[in-house]
């Protein structure tokens, strides 16, 4: 762990490893909720814990790493998951189930301030590569993590949790070790009393570009977590897949993402610009969460998962690199943070929606609404994104 590695390397290695601590638990906290027997509306609050504290601290922490420095919010946030993670594999109730949750996800929220490391130590032209390093650490985290799991917890219901805990203290010694502090000087200049998620939001939708992209994420997370939450139980109802099943077609979507955030989005910037391939991401997954509607075999879901993963692939670095560039170096961590926020919201929002729809309408209540909020976001692009729609301008 030297000091030597980049700091984009290392940032790459801590948000992984974190990741896969959480890609461990978060299939097991329905599992363990269940055994309390909590009421519906419990076990609701339960699941959108971890979103909700997102939202509400995503832009408190990136501003705090605005004001104080990248370093320190990350390591705080990353020896406090290493105490949810405890927490969680000793839970022995629904009340300390709850309060595990709720820390991890008030600690999760530290992936705006990671981007804002990387738009720390990027060109403005390698913004969206140096974002996908995050998409790609995501994919990767949500392969690794369900599969460790899965092993872990045949062995003993908490060891899964001591796992994550320490994988997330592995992380906070990497970054301790290993991570400089990137802010700039500049950043920590401009004071500012926009510490919770809808001041730091609404004054980003104020300015046109910025506005527009923090519109899409909402729109496009609300859609994607809509397919996540009920996708195993259209597969199921479908096809008649099995957990297993299942499970090998989420590793699917966490592979592809990492393939298209890690690699491809590398060359696609360059060569069509951030604007033009949110417009081609999030129209790909218009028509994949249509196709989903109608799809007639497993070889078209496959077909379908694929398209799915790589649309948000294309879309999910682009809008943060082009967001970063669109902000000035002192509101990064609060800008980035916003988004994060938002992207929260999406994340309590879709999943809410997706169960109620997938009961009444069966798959075109979940697909077919995630199919409109695609498009919706795809007109946005089309209104709110035309002055950056250029690659020499997307690029530069």
């Amino acid at each position: 762990m030297s000091r030597r590695l980049s700091p984009l390397a290392v940032v790459f290695l801590t948000v992984f490893i974190d990741l896969v601590g959480f890609g461990i638990v978060i299939p097991l906290v329905p599992l363990y909720a269940e055994a309390y027997k909590p009421t519906p509306l419990a076990f609701g609050i339960l699941m959108a814990s971890f979103s909700a504290m997102q939202f509400l601290f995503a832009p408190l922490l990136g501003r705090l790493s605005d004001r104080i420095g990248r370093r320190p919010v990350l390591l705080f946030s990353l020896f406090g998951s290493f105490l949810s993670y405890l927490l969680f594999a000793f839970a022995g109730s629904f009340a300390a189930l709850l309060a595990s949750r709720t820390l991890a996800g008030i600690m999760g929220a530290n992936i705006g301030t990671a981007q804002a490391v990387i738009a720390d130590v990027t060109p403005q032209g390698d913004r969206a590569r140096g974002m996908g390093l995050v998409g790609m650490a995501f994919g990767l985290g949500f392969v690794f993590g369900p599969a460790i799991g899965g092993f872990a917890v045949k062995v003993s219901p908490t060891l899964p949790g001591l796992v994550a805990a320490g994988l997330s203290l592995v992380a906070f010694t990497w970054a301790f070790f290993g991570l400089p502090e990137t802010r700039p000087a500049s950043a920590a200049a401009r004071p500012t009393r926009r510490y919770f998620p809808l001041r730091s939001a609404i004054a980003g939708f104020r300015r046109p570009v910025v506005g527009a992209l923090l519109l899409i994420t909402l729109l496009n997370t609300t859609a994607f977590s809509n397919f996540e939450a009920t996708f195993a139980q259209f597969a199921r109802s479908r096809f008649g897949h099995d957990p297993s099943t299942v499970s090998w077609l989420f590793v699917l979507i966490g592979v592809t993402a990492a393939i298209v955030q890690g690699g491809l989005i590398r060359r696609l910037v360059p060569l069509l610009g951030e604007a033009r391939l949110i417009g081609i991401g999030t129209t790909l997954l218009a028509l994949s969460f249509a196709g989903l509607v109608v799809v007639p075999g497993h070889a078209g879901l496959i077909a379908l998962v694929v398209t799915t993963a790589a649309g948000s692939g294309l879309v999910n670095p682009s809008l943060a690199g082009l967001l970063s560039r669109s902000t000035d170096a002192a509101e990064q961590g609060e800008i980035l943070g916003a988004a994060q926020s938002l992207s929260s919201l999406g994340r309590i929002l879709g999943p809410f929606w997706g169960e109620h729809v997938w009961f009444k309408w069966g798959a075109a209540g979940p697909y077919g609404t995630g199919a409109l909020l695609e498009v919706a976001a795809v007109v946005v692009v089309l209104v709110g994104l035309r002055a950056v729609a250029s690659p020499a301008r997307s690029a530069s």
